[in-house]
């Protein structure tokens, strides 16, 4: 038993491994550095600041860990470098060209990312030669590099959507980093998912191999908070705030109804953050599903028992669902099977519509002369066409700030986001492999189900 204690113990000192990120001077020869310009800007007293010994600017010293809490748990440790501005920069201001891209689906928050990217080089570091490229990566090479201002950008955070235009797909590496060359861009910063941020990694590889003076930086951007390292993802928080009204409809029209059911079905491919938030912020909820919970429909501890009862005790009830949800039990065609988006991704079946149209069958078996309806709200677009909410457009802000501050220090390569709610910069590649799937071993879980008490759907 000593001994055991004194091996826990001494998991409390293991080593903190530092994920490095790439900088541009470890392959673009006689790379020369020069004094930050924030020292001249009015609006930073950053001379007086250092004589405080302060420290306004960060050094290579500065780190977060990934983990605050210990376990006693034999596993690495990591910390990343802190994200913020340093005291000498690898870039002149003067020639820097700027490529802003955003790619994927729409998400609360993307204008304010742009604006805040144009506006923090613009103000903080002089930079005057900044571009949007439209309709996402085949943009680079389809479409003329939009200029862009602060002027122009100025109310972009008001507005939904992204103002560059984005799609799917159309990734093509040479054509990308040709017209990346052609157009003499040396900083590039990418919006997107885990698909981009792949596509962002093998940019960088190929920018490296070539050993042109270009730095890469990904803003991760997904409403359905499934990148993995960062506390969360932008538009996730807005994307909560939005589902309340659509759970808040479904209660309203379910409880309106005899035998009413109000089905929402909520965004979440691989990850169910979006419906387990909600339903804890709603607390209207009955049952939850997400992709990470397989579920039933018929027999004991089914979906359909569970419903049953609810309608008994209540007389209505409110479902909500993730897309990505039940995916594996609904039938489909060996055509529907292989189907695959533009960015290669499955096709998912509608479950919501699946739901209503198993739910509308089950009760005209079992209840043939009761009434019952099923009210199917799905709030998909609504909520990934608003602009952010007021926490959004903050974090928004922040994450533009962090990368432009990385990628004007000569890093490269590399991500900007959040860890345990301070900044850092996280290898590119790391992002792009890692996922955020709902732990259902965790609390949070529990508390939905305590919330809504519905069964684990587990069969015995």
């Amino acid at each position: 038993m000593a001994s055991e204690e004194a091996e826990c113990i001494s998991n409390l000192f293991k080593p903190i491994y530092l994920k490095e990120v790439a900088e541009l001077r470890q392959y673009v020869p006689n790379l020369q550095s020069r004094p930050n310009p924030l020292d001249h800007n009015p609006y930073f007293d950053t001379r007086q600041l250092q004589q405080q010994q302060q420290g306004f600017y960060l050094t290579e010293s500065d780190v977060l860990l990934r983990q605050i809490g210990n376990d006693l748990s034999p596993s690495p440790r990591f910390a990343y470098h802190r994200a913020g501005p340093r005291k000498n920069i690898y870039f002149d201001p003067s020639i820097v060209r700027v490529a802003i891209v955003t790619c994927g689906g729409l998400c609360p928050g993307l204008n304010t990312v742009i604006r805040e990217l144009v506006v923090g080089l613009w103000q903080l570091y002089g930079v005057r030669h900044i571009f949007g490229i439209t309709a996402g990566y085949r943009g680079f090479y389809s479409s003329v590099p939009l200029p862009l201002n602060p002027k122009l950008v100025h109310h972009w955070h008001n507005v939904g959507g992204t103002l560059l235009q984005t799609s799917r797909g159309g990734f093509d590496l040479h054509n990308i980093v040709d017209a990346i060359q052609t157009h003499a861009f040396n900083q590039v910063y990418i919006i997107g998912g885990d698909g981009t941020m792949r596509g962002a990694v093998k940019i960088f590889d190929e920018i490296k191999h070539r050993k042109l003076e270009v730095a890469v930086v990904g803003i991760p951007k997904t409403v359905d908070n499934d990148v993995g390292i960062i506390d969360r993802s932008f538009g996730f928080q807005t994307a909560v705030e939005m589902a309340q009204e659509a759970i808040s409809a479904a209660h309203v029209e379910a409880e309106s109804a005899v035998n009413g059911i109000g089905l929402v079905k909520l965004m979440g491919r691989s990850t169910g953050h979006i419906a387990l938030h909600a339903t804890l912020s709603s607390r209207d909820v009955d049952c939850c599903l997400i992709p990470e919970i397989d579920f039933f429909l018929e027999g004991k501890g089914g979906l359909l028992e569970f419903l049953g009862q609810r309608l008994k005790e209540n007389g209505h009830a409110v479902l909500v669902v993730a897309e990505g949800a039940g995916q594996d039990i609904i039938p489909r065609t060996d055509s529907q099977k292989d189907e695959r988006d533009e960015s290669g991704n499955p096709v998912f079946l509608d479950v919501g519509v699946w739901l209503k149209s198993e739910l509308n069958k089950w009760w005209k078996r079992e209840h043939p002369n009761e009434l019952f309806t099923v009210k199917y709200i799905d709030p998909t677009y609504m909520i990934r066409a608003v602009h952010a909410n007021a926490t959004d457009n903050l974090y928004c802000t922040l994450l533009a700030h962090s990368a432009i501050h990385g990628v004007m220090a000569g890093y490269t390569g590399f991500v900007a986001g959040p860890i345990n709610g301070n900044y850092a910069y996280i290898p590119l590649e790391d992002v792009a492999r890692a996922n955020n799937p709902v732990d259902t071993q965790d609390h949070k879980w529990s508390w939905v189900r305590s919330v809504t008490n519905q069964p684990d759907f587990v069969r015995r």
